[in-house]
């Protein structure tokens, strides 16, 4: 796969360092080591080296989801690419499933779900601030192209909404709780629901709400903590620095209504 105009280029120094840009006919990227202008990289094949100005070498890889979202523009704050990682999977997105998502935030939720769901599923997401919206499907399209599948809906969970019968829910709210009766009518028994949270009380809150509703089941909460290693030579040890916590992930299923 060969780079064209259009295309976003990851580059990466000797030291690690990683800039990611939008590839032009006739632009040049300025960095502390020199230029590398965008024709060089345009037409060359994922995974090659170019040569700065500065006699940097730096090889350039075609970004990857977690690459993307984590420099990507922000209109609000993104669940971090391991938070992603869990809620897919504990979730069981899979190909084809119809996903309700509340607070698109920056898109960069969406844009997992949407791969996940592939292009016979759905993604229907509610925000309720404009700005969060056309920032969010700005980096949507940057990433993922022209997406079919994806509804955004402005208004509020909190309130009544068209009942859709959807396979998951993802909520990225600070009262999903509120959020709870909404989310009974439109998802199918059996289906679940991932919530993201930034603190302990407002998981507990969650979680007596669930608990108190007899048509949840199998509630249960966690977070992701991930520490990278230092390997060189005889020098093995945990890095100094870690991802820790980021945020909190609670889990439910729905039951046929009695």
């Amino acid at each position: 796969m060969k780079f064209e105009a259009g295309d976003k280029a990851l580059l990466t120094d000797r030291k690690g360092r990683r800039y990611l840009l939008t590839l032009k006919t006739g632009g040049s990227f300025h960095f502390h080591r020199g230029i590398v202008q965008h024709d060089q990289i345009i037409g060359l094949p994922d995974g090659s080296r170019v040569v700065s100005t500065g006699s940097e070498t730096l090889t350039v890889f075609k970004p990857t989801y977690a690459d993307y979202v984590l420099k990507m523009p922000r209109g609000a704050q993104v669940i971090y690419p391991k938070d992603v990682a869990i809620m897919l999977m504990q979730a069981d997105v899979y190909p084809g499933a119809r996903v309700l998502e509340a607070g698109i935030g920056s898109g960069a939720t969406t844009i997992a779900l949407l791969r996940a769901v592939g292009p016979e599923g759905r993604v229907i997401a509610y925000e309720q601030r404009e700005d969060f919206a056309e920032r969010a499907l700005a980096n949507i399209t940057e990433f993922l192209g022209k997406v079919e599948n994806l509804e955004i809906r402005m208004g509020s969970i909190y309130e009544p909404i068209d009942s859709t019968e959807v396979d998951r829910v993802s909520l990225d709210l600070p009262e999903p709780w509120r959020a709870l009766p909404q989310v009974e009518a439109a998802l199918r028994p059996g289906g679940i629901l991932v919530c993201f949270l930034p603190t302990i009380l407002q998981v507990q809150r969650l979680t007596e709400q669930l608990q108190a509703e007899p048509r949840w089941t199998s509630v249960w909460s966690q977070e992701t903590l991930t520490r990278t290693w230092h390997i060189d030579g005889q020098s093995v040890r945990p890095d100094h620095r870690m991802v820790a916590h980021t945020g909190f992930l609670t889990f439910a299923r729905i039951t046929v209504e009695e």
